[in-house]
């Protein structure tokens, strides 16, 4: 099963506000292990960068102005991502961002049931607990010491770490190894004893000589507790 973990950054909290997507970061997942392939993209947001936004993801008005339009990459991201169930933490701030880019571009927005939103996920396995993506990766044990600022790709690298986590972790291999072998089951041959020789039992009495001896050692000893 191919799925796609994807981050964005952006220049603030509402599309509907004018707010636009300046970075995507997406990793591929087949059955849950991840393939090595990604797709990562900036993009000139046609508007200034809210010192805010920028204080979280370090992206400049001047580093991103020479960078695409999302209209002239759209086909590139619609490509990668194709029709695969996309995984987010708090899916639904990245499918609108998404989904509101794709409208200026007059292209089909991206059905909300292919969204995994991994907040609802950790929510369900541990509730009341902290669910930003620095607390998960604390909780399995996750390095995220090279993460200074949000970056879309590397987040969405720790996310797929994390969601393999949420979603059975390393156990996930017994699946994948139920499924190989039950394409087919090849019997091991049954191991047959070789006939065993039957031997006499060897003496485990003491000689004369031995019993000489112990009789000779006990003699030695003084006020033996067996003696009292």
């Amino acid at each position: 099963m191919r799925e796609i973990v994807f981050d964005t950054e952006t220049t603030g909290l509402d599309p509907r506000s004018g707010d636009r997507l300046v970075e995507i970061g997406c990793v591929e997942l087949i059955n849950r292990v991840p393939t090595g392939q990604t797709f990562h993209a900036y993009f000139n947001p046609e508007r200034d960068m809210p010192a805010g936004a920028e204080a979280v993801h370090g992206l400049s008005s001047a580093f991103l102005s020479d960078k695409p339009l999302f209209r002239d990459t759209v086909s590139a991201v619609l490509d990668f991502i194709a029709d695969s169930p996309l995984v987010a933490h708090n899916a639904s701030f990245d499918f609108g961002f998404l989904n509101a880019e794709l409208a200026l571009c007059e292209r089909e927005a991206v059905c909300m049931t292919r969204m995994i939103d991994t907040v609802a996920l950790a929510r369900k396995r541990h509730p009341g607990a902290k669910l930003s993506l620095d607390a998960l990766c604390t909780r399995y044990g996750i390095d995220r010491s090279h993460r200074v600022k949000h970056g879309a790709l590397l987040d969405a690298e720790l996310l797929a770490q994390v969601y393999v986590e949420l979603t059975g972790g390393r156990q996930i291999g017994l699946a994948l190894a139920a499924e190989t072998t039950s394409v087919g089951i090849v019997a091991m041959p049954r191991h047959i004893p070789a006939t065993r020789v039957r031997r006499e039992p060897r003496p485990h009495a003491a000689s004369q000589e031995e019993l000489a001896r112990h009789q000779a050692f006990i003699a030695k000893m003084t006020s033996p507790l067996w003696g009292s």
